[in-house]
């Protein structure tokens, strides 16, 4: 007798739980690299030297126009012709903090540039360092006015953490299309697609109560 959708995914639910663990994994370790990293690089892009805007330009240049997909197909299965193998894991989360860190530096510098001279006059004329500008008025502001579009990039990151499956890595999505090819029913997509809806509207709600406690000016 033919399992009914409730048994079949509690069946499934051991295998769907253990690629949502992959994907969150990937995700947070993704998100707690990046960011920080993005605001460093955003930084430098603004006022480092010439040479350093010049190669964070080309960084940025090249991640942000070419899809994450390719990326991962090129450094997977391009770099063993050349005679590097890297482990898989190595692979995905390299590529994936490069490409993340590459939107991030651009959300974080518009947010940078958007905030008035005025401040930085201001923290000059009181002694301040540039770098204690940077940390005790520039930032908090900037992060404010960043929150929106870093909680989009986080969700597109999230959903992103499906193309892996491309390389045969058991995320959520791979574990979900195994399923699917083995029974020849859809419940574990469906399943999956809940997933991912559940902690994108997590995120949104997280970066919503992370905006009240952030004020618009500082």
């Amino acid at each position: 007798m033919p399992l009914n959708f409730w048994q079949y995914c509690a069946n499934a639910m051991p295998l769907l739980l253990d690629g949502l663990v992959f994907s969150l994994t990937l995700f947070s370790v993704v998100a707690a690299v990046s960011f920080p990293l993005s605001i460093v690089l955003a930084v430098l892009k603004i006022s480092g030297p010439r040479w350093v805007k010049a190669v964070l330009g080309f960084y940025t240049w090249i991640f942000r126009g070419t899809p994450l997909l390719i990326q991962l197909f090129l450094v997977y299965y391009g770099l063993p012709y050349v005679g590097v193998i890297l482990p898989t894991n190595v692979v995905i989360f390299s590529i994936f903090i490069l490409s993340a860190s590459a939107y991030e530096i651009e959300v974080i510098r518009g947010g940078l540039i958007s905030i008035d001279k005025g401040h930085y006059e201001a923290c000059h004329v009181l002694g301040m360092s540039y770098i204690q500008t940077l940390r005790r008025v520039v930032i908090p502001q900037t992060i404010r006015k960043v929150l929106p579009p870093t909680c989009s990039e986080a969700i597109i990151l999230f959903k992103d953490t499906s193309l892996v499956t491309a390389i045969a890595v058991f995320d959520l999505l791979r574990h979900a299309r195994n399923l699917v090819f083995q029974h020849g029913r859809i419940d574990a997509f469906v399943v999956a697609l809940f997933f991912y809806l559940v902690i994108s509207s997590i995120l949104t709600i997280t970066f919503t109560k992370l905006e009240k406690r952030f004020p618009a000016q500082i």
